[in-house]
Parts: C-alpha cells; sequence; structure tokens
C-alpha cells in the first residue's frame, strides 16, 4: 500500500473525508491513473516546459522583460491537487475565476484537456498596445 493511499485512508477513518472524497482521491492516486497524468502522453511527450516570456517593444527598453518556464510535470500535478480541494473550495475558486473572467471548472479539467492545450499551443504571441509582447509556447 502506497503512502499516499494509507493517508487517505487515515482521513477516511477519522472523519475528515467522506468516501466519496475517498474515493476520489484514490483514483487520483492509483498507479493506473498515474500513467495518464504523470506519463508523458503522446502528444505532450515532447513538450517539458511551458514558457512565457514578455518583451519590451523596440524603444521601450526601460521595462523589465519576464522569461518563465513551468514543468509540465507541475502542472500536471497541479491537476492531481485539484482533486484534494473540498467541493466547498472549488466552488469559491471557480466563482473568482469567473469574476476575473475565466470561465473554468476545477473539477471538469482533465489531464486529457492539458494534452490539447498544449498540443494546440504552437507558439502563441500578443502585442499589448505596442509597449509589450508576450509569447507563450512549449518546449
Amino acid at each position: 500500500m502506497s503512502e499516499e493511499t494509507r493517508k487517505i485512508l487515515e482521513m477516511l477513518k477519522e472523519g475528515k473525508i467522506g468516501v466519496e472524497e475517498a474515493d476520489k482521491l484514490l483514483e487520483a492516486v492509483s498507479p493506473q491513473n498515474a500513467s495518464t497524468v504523470d506519463g508523458p502522453a503522446p502528444s505532450v511527450g515532447k513538450k517539458k516546459y511551458l514558457r512565457i516570456q514578455v518583451d519590451p517593444a523596440p524603444g521601450a527598453e526601460d521595462m523589465d522583460r519576464v522569461n518563465v518556464r513551468v514543468p509540465m510535470k507541475l502542472i500536471r500535478a497541479g491537476l492531481k491537487l485539484a482533486a484534494f480541494l473540498p467541493r466547498e473550495a472549488q466552488s469559491q475558486v471557480n466563482d473568482a475565476l469567473h469574476e476575473k473572467g475565466i470561465d473554468a471548472d476545477l473539477s471538469k479539467i482533465t489531464p486529457a484537456d492539458l494534452e490539447e492545450l498544449v498540443t494546440n499551443l504552437d507558439d502563441l504571441t500578443v502585442d499589448v498596445e505596442g509597449k509589450q509582447k508576450v509569447r507563450i509556447y512549449s518546449e
């Protein structure tokens, strides 16, 4: 029995989580599910990082440059962590995202969604009012 499984069963025994929550958590950490979340998916296998770069426009060199490289493993782990959020917290997060104009539901994000996003994210470049150029891509 894995350490994660043992902790989930202890939380269930102590009444900290319900049967449904325990079932979701066990499914999230099960070895069968781990290969779909952790293992390289066919379309994502070569992509190891999500890259975000912000460069000042020519002539605006006094602005900061930003270069962020997020490991895809971290993003995949985030999908697993969403399963650990209680329903009430998921609802609050979804409401906060909706207020910011982001129509997302944490309970419905799947590894397949991540695959599709990375597959379709060849190279996105946005020019921000001629002041900055934002580039988002996977590598």
